[in-house]
């Protein structure tokens, strides 16, 4: 049948607004033909395996590609800005850990960026502990027996970390503050070094990422005494956490999403349901798991407010470590 006249243009106008809101969802796809998950840090770590499990979820949401982009440089702070400088539609997204974002703001005066000015937040991906570890070849089975021993062998109280300036250092920068030990720090490139001069008895103590010294722990190579968040590690459900042991150290290491300043709210509303959504079945839940994280998504506004916290506890061991960055 043909419509004629005003008839005609209203039944016209209606269907443009139903072939509209059934191309919503594919906005994506009109406009753009991937979206950019930049990670700042180098290929093949349990960070950059997240990533590529957030972005298969985005791209299933979004119907599009969802490109994982590696952009090393300066301890992250590149990829950060590559973020911050991009255009707020959506189509460029960030994947970062915290020190960029709640700790380097502390500790290096002449950041190039505002974490809270500069990024929206849109999703928290998940969390991990640091452990306190030491070689199974000695006597110390706690934490208390540690202290013991680092206040009557203070020449030998030396921890190593993965390296100055992250979380390790700075988690036993808390303990030492707390207990009034004279800790002293050893630097190393990555935990696997950390955790081999430990077993090989070149130093004492271990502060690294819980997942790096998990095995070691698991096959009796070296102890665990102590992980760093205010519960248990489902994943050491065992071994009590810092503040059991008495001492008043507490902070986590975490993976989020950002997107750049300005971007629309129903954009990061959409983003945000599509993450929560996705990383909520068994399966993917397993996954994080796997790599010795542990799941936990947020609303934009909690992780606005869980990164304030985070940012604030830091704060005062950073300060007190003295650090000065290279940059």
């Amino acid at each position: 049948m043909r419509v004629a006249g005003p008839n005609r243009r209203s039944v016209l106008k209606g269907a443009a607004v139903l072939l509209g809101a059934a191309a919503a969802p594919g906005a994506y796809a009109q406009n753009q033909n991937a979206v950019r998950l930049i990670y700042p840090f180098a290929a093949g770590s349990g960070g950059d395996t997240m990533a590529r499990i957030v972005a298969e979820k985005l791209s299933a949401g979004l119907s599009v590609p969802v490109i994982v982009e590696n952009r090393t440089g300066a301890a992250g702070r590149i990829g950060v800005k590559a973020v911050v400088g991009a255009e707020p539609d959506g189509t460029t997204l960030l994947f970062i850990p915290n020190p960029p974002v709640a700790i380097y703001p502390h500790s290096y005066p002449d950041l190039e960026y505002d974490p809270v000015r500069d990024l929206t937040p849109v999703s928290l991906i998940a969390t991990f502990d640091v452990a306190l570890a030491v070689s199974s070849k000695n006597d110390i089975n706690s934490v208390k027996e540690l202290i013991a021993w680092a206040k009557a062998n203070p020449s030998q109280a030396n921890y190593g970390s993965p390296g100055a300036g992250g979380l390790g250092h700075f988690f036993a920068v808390m303990v030492a503050t707390d207990t009034g030990l004279d800790l002293k720090h050893v630097s190393y490139r990555g935990s696997g070094a950390v955790m081999s001069d430990l077993l090989g008895g070149q130093i004492p103590i271990a502060v690294v990422p819980l997942g790096d010294a998990l095995e070691l722990h698991r096959g009796g190579k070296a102890r665990v005494l102590a992980t760093s968040g205010v519960e248990r590690s489902p994943l050491l459900p065992d071994v009590p956490t810092m503040k059991e042991a008495g001492i008043n150290a507490e902070g986590q290491g975490w993976y989020a999403v950002y997107a750049p300043a300005k971007t629309p709210a129903d954009t990061v509303a959409r983003l945000n349901r599509i993450i929560v959504d996705g990383l909520a079945d068994a399966d993917t839940k397993a996954k994080v798991l796997r790599l010795n994280m542990v799941p936990r998504t947020s609303s934009p506004q909690q992780l606005a407010a869980f990164r304030d916290a985070d940012s604030a506890r830091w704060a005062p061991a950073v300060k007190a470590s003295g650090f000065k960055p290279q940059q």
